[in-house]
């Protein structure tokens, strides 16, 4: 390394705002991370197949205990400090951080902030534990950003027991969940429940959805529901229109910003490493002042979204968080990725295209966290309508 180089990607040192103990939690995350979870990545991306031995490993991991502590048994942890924890998952690889965030974001935050105290502590032990996998079933073939409105999956109530009908799209971890999480209109009504549907349940089927070129580890489905019974008791009870779906994806919203984080620093690590060892006529490429320019590009869009996110952390501690604050950081930090794996790929030349460099994969996993959970364009329109009072999503 050149005397005096800073490769550290956290130029301001946002992660010295960690207290000690936390500081010391994380890099023995980080060490867990790179010793037993990338070695599956790689493979697992290109086989586009769920790498199973990695729920164990999650479980050992033992992170979703923090986020639910009631259930767990751990002392809950400061926002800042499960930021960190996102970024260096996705970090290491976003595909099964993906899975991991499915799971005990999306899943076990719609049963825990929508469901009773006893449909709580009947489910949320065993997604602790990592013993059942929880899927999210939202998005549908024909709706996506307009699905608050024109949800097509129906449910209509005989008796004690619900019937479901419709199709969802881009269930993650659809295809082999153990409970999966389903949104439907209540033909009665009008409004938008939650349902718990177990696996094998009458009339469900899944599908894995293939062809993807992003984030193909994550398993996910469509899924059809034809006549699908559930119980009363499976109704999440505290859920009582499309508002109580906003709340779980103003949580998990912030969350994808620190997923985007995390893929922009490994992104410029892989580039500016690269661009050290790399050697074209007669010297590293990172003596070249158009490398230079690209590398510290890179490193101000990483900066810019690290202020974003420590700040948006100590917001979410002091539960200060609205949907317009969430909706901006998922739609700053996820555009600065997209530019900084562009520009980290362009480093890399014609081996940024193949995936022996890693950075071909980051590249097209981005696209997909640019996309999810509200595309730039929908929490544009968010933020817009917090600061002008007009809404202009039609």
């Amino acid at each position: 390394m050149a005397k005096h180089a800073n490769p550290d990607p956290d130029f301001f040192g946002f992660a010295e705002l960690l207290t000690d103990a936390e500081r010391a939690r994380l890099a023995e995350i980080r060490d867990y991370l790179e010793r037993e979870v990338r070695p599956l990545a790689q493979t697992a991306w290109e086989s586009s197949e769920f790498p199973f031995e990695v729920i164990g490993k999650f479980a050992e991991l033992d992170l979703a205990g923090h986020a639910y502590p009631e259930f767990g048994g751990h002392a809950p942890q400061r926002a800042l400090f499960n930021g960190f924890v996102s970024l260096e998952m996705n970090r290491v690889d976003p595909s099964l951080a993906v899975a991991h965030g499915v799971h005990t974001g999306l899943a076990m935050g719609s049963i825990d902030g929508g469901g009773s105290d006893e449909q709580r502590h009947r489910w949320l032990p065993d997604m602790v534990k990592w013993n059942k996998i929880g899927a999210f079933a939202l998005t549908e073939p024909e709706g996506g950003s307009d699905v608050a409105g024109g949800m097509r999956t129906t449910a209509r109530r005989e008796g004690d027991r619900w019937v479901l009908d419709g199709a969802k799209r881009w269930i993650g971890n659809g295809t082999f969940a153990d409970l999966i999480v389903v949104w439907a209109r209540d033909v009665a009504d009008d409004q938008v429940k939650g349902f718990v549907v177990e696996k094998g349940a009458p009339g469900l089927t899944t599908s894995k959805i293939e062809g993807k070129i992003a984030l193909r580890a994550v398993q996910n489905a469509d899924i059809t529901l034809t006549g699908v019974e559930v119980p009363e008791a499976d109704r999440l009870q505290r859920v009582n229109g499309f508002r109580d779906v906003a709340e779980v994806l103003r949580r998990t919203r912030g969350n994808v910003a620190w997923q985007a984080l995390g893929v922009s620093v490994r992104a410029y690590e892989l580039a500016r490493a690269y661009a050290v060892e790399r050697v074209q006529f007669g010297r590293p490429i990172a003596g070249f002042q158009m490398i230079q320019d690209l590398l510290v590009r890179m490193l101000a869009d990483i900066t810019a979204s690290f202020g974003m996110m420590v700040r948006l952390a100590q917001l979410a501690d002091e539960d200060r968080v609205g949907a317009a604050q969430a909706a901006l950081a998922k739609a700053f930090t996820t555009t600065r990725m997209r530019e900084v794996v562009s520009r980290a790929r362009e480093l890399f030349g014609g081996n940024g295209i193949v995936l022996d460099h890693e950075i071909a994969k980051l590249f097209a996993d981005a696209e997909a966290i640019y996309s999810f959970e509200g595309s730039r364009e929908m929490n544009t329109l968010i933020v817009g309508k917090a600061i002008t009072g007009h809404s202009a999503f039609v």
